[in-house]
Formats: structure tokens, sequence, C-alpha cells
């Protein structure tokens, strides 16, 4: 084993110095290689021990660092194969070596925090499911987009300024030309900073129903851009809305209403006003005892009106729920136990008639020509 260990050795002492740094070149280069599989491999290995912990910040941590760590694996090996292939001073290599490299290191980094912050954010948005808590996802996804776009600004600031490009002169230059931009892209940023009112007034957030009176616009959020606001209609077609819009309309936002309302009116015949006092006391006793109505809030039955043919008695009150097929069931019982007390005190509901009255004296006479007296209805 020795000997052929040695015999090894020396055949490569004696390719070493037939290609030189050819071949330093070529072994740093299977080095980076085989050090790059190893790592894949170590890494997927911790990955599944990370995925069976129920802590959820080492996942967010090492999917953030996944990626960006195999890049930086190969960035640092590439460099030391340069380095060891020892290019001429005067080289394009050699000139661009050290700004690339820094660059390189730069982007890794950039790209490490921005996932870090994307990894975060799906973190604590799990955490609070899991916990049963109430999160603003809305505001979470406004922070992250902060933080994403503050890592992108400050990434190219540090870039520009590592390959010798002055900041301050782009700062200035920004200044001047920001004017021009914003004649141009007034739409954009009109857009940008609806966006960034909808971020901080929140009347809104993902997974509410909104509707606007002033335009056709109505449906479930499903994401807030800092261009447009992405909705759902009802009838599944999705709606994009932009932001500047939402500055200039009223909006309804039925998602956070904290009661629903009954208002109904019940006829009643008039033949019925001797029961009617006592339709009136009972339905309201029925309202009060129903714990799926708010008794806090205003609760009325009233006789109102003499309609056409009528008696109308106005049922109001409010339901516990705002879930819209628990509203509907509600009503519905409601509904149903009305009709219940006004049968049980002898009275029905009015239906439209027609009454025709005539005179004592009319002669009225059947196809046989028989004459037939008296009033009819």
């Amino acid at each position: 084993m020795m000997a052929w260990f040695t015999e090894a050795w020396a055949q490569l002492a004696a390719w070493r110095s037939q290609w030189g740094a050819m071949f330093d070149l070529f072994a740093v280069v299977l080095a980076v290689v085989a050090f790059n599989m190893l790592l894949r491999v170590v890494l997927r290995q911790l990955q599944q021990r990370i995925t069976r912990s129920d802590n959820i910040w080492d996942d967010a941590i090492f999917n953030s660092l996944y990626r960006p760590g195999r890049a930086l694996g190969w960035i640092v090996g590439l460099n030391i194969a340069v380095r060891v292939a020892d290019p001429p001073a005067d080289s394009l290599l050699a000139v661009y070596l050290d700004p690339v490299r820094r660059l390189a290191l730069i982007a890794v980094l950039a790209w490490f925090l921005l996932r870090l912050v994307a990894e975060i954010k799906q973190s604590v948005l799990l955490r609070a499911r899991r916990r049963g808590e109430t999160i603003d996802e809305t505001l979470a996804e406004a922070l992250a987009k902060l933080l994403r776009a503050s890592v992108f600004i400050v990434a190219v600031l540090v870039a520009l300024e590592s390959i010798g490009v002055s900041v301050s002169g782009v700062l200035a230059f920004g200044g001047v030309g920001g004017i021009a931009v914003g004649f141009a892209a007034k739409d954009l940023l009109a857009n940008l900073f609806g966006g960034v009112t909808i971020y901080l007034n929140r009347p809104f957030s993902v997974g509410d129903w909104i509707r606007s009176p002033d335009r056709d616009i109505e449906g479930i959020v499903e994401r807030i851009g800092w261009r447009f606001v992405s909705l759902r209609r009802f009838d599944m077609r999705a709606l994009y809305v932009p932001n500047s819009v939402f500055t200039n309309v009223s909006l309804e936002n039925p998602s956070r209403m904290t009661h629903r309302r009954i208002s109904e009116t019940l006829g009643l015949r008039y033949d019925d006003v001797a029961v009617l006092p006592a339709i009136v006391t009972d339905l309201r006793a029925m309202l009060h005892e129903d714990e799926a109505i708010d008794s806090n809030e205003l609760v009325m039955v009233y006789f109102t009106t003499h309609g056409a043919y009528t008696l109308d008695v106005l049922l109001y009150c409010y339901t516990v729920t705002t879930q819209w097929a628990r509203y509907l069931e509600v009503k519905e019982q409601v509904l149903l136990r009305a009709h219940q007390i006004i049968t049980a005190h002898g009275a029905r509901v009015a239906e439209p008639t027609t009454r025709l009255r005539m005179a004592p004296d009319a002669d009225l006479r059947d196809g046989q020509g028989e004459s037939r007296r008296g009033n009819t209805d």
C-alpha cells in the first residue's frame, strides 16, 4: 500500500513538473467540484434533520442559506483556482479578478438577505397559524417588501462603490433625474404612493371582501402589490385595480362588519287588525329571546303602514354572526317563526286581492236570461 502511494505521488510530481501551473489549476478545480458535491450531500442530510424539528426559525435560516452558500463555495473555489493559475498582471483576468470577486460576494450576501426576509415572513405567518393567532398578512407583506427594497438598494450602492463609482454623484444625478422621471412616470408613481397609502391606512387586507359604490369594483382581495390590487370576483374572474384608484373612490369593506341586519316588512290582512297588537308583542319577544339576534343592538317590531291591501309590520334587528350562510340560516328561522306566530293568532299574511262591490239594484243576468240581484265580492 505504501509503495503504491509513493509511486502515485511520484507520478503526480512528474505531471506537475511537466504541466506546471496547468496541473495545479486542474487539481484546484477538481478539488472545488469535489468539495461542492460533498457540501451538497451534507446540506441534504442537514435539511432532513432540520425538517423533522419543530423549530421554524432553523428552517428559515437554512432555506435562506442553502443556495447562496453553494454559490459562495463555487466563488471561493474559482478564486483560488485563478490565483493558482497566476495569470500575467496585465491580463484581463488579473485586472478584473478583484472587482468581479467583490461583486459576486455582494450579490451572494444580498441574495441571502432577500431570501432570509421572505423566509422569516413565511415563518411568522406559519407560527401564527399554528398557534391560532391573528396576524395582519397585509402588514407583514408590506414590511417584507420594504426590507427587500432596502436590501436591494443598499446592495446596488455598495456594488457601485466597490467598483469605484462615486455614490454621492449617483445620488446627486438621481435627484436631478428624478424630476424628469417623475413627469414621465406619474401614473406609476401615483400607483406606488397609492400602494403606500393602502399599507399605512389598511382600509382592507388580503382576504377581505371590498366593493365601491362609485366604480364597478367588488371582490375578494387576493394580493396587494405596489402597482395594483388583485381581486377575485364572485363569478371567479380576476380583477386588477390600480392602487391610485383607491385614493379617489369611496370604498366599502363588508368583511369588517360587526353584525348583519334583518329588515323585513310583514303584510297582514285588514281583517286581522284585532289581533295585530298581540302579534307585534309576540314577534318582539321572539326576537329578544333568540340567541342568534343581538339584543344589545336595535330591535324593532312595529305596525308602521296601512298599505293598499295590507297592514305592514316592520321587523328590524341585527344578527350576531356576520357569515353569509349562517346569516341566511338565522333569517330563515326568524321568518318561519314569525309566520308561526301570525298563524297561531288566527291571522294570515295578506295576498293581493281585488274587491268589486255592485249596487243593490243591479240587474245581473246569466246565460239563460235569469236575473240575479245582490252584492258580489
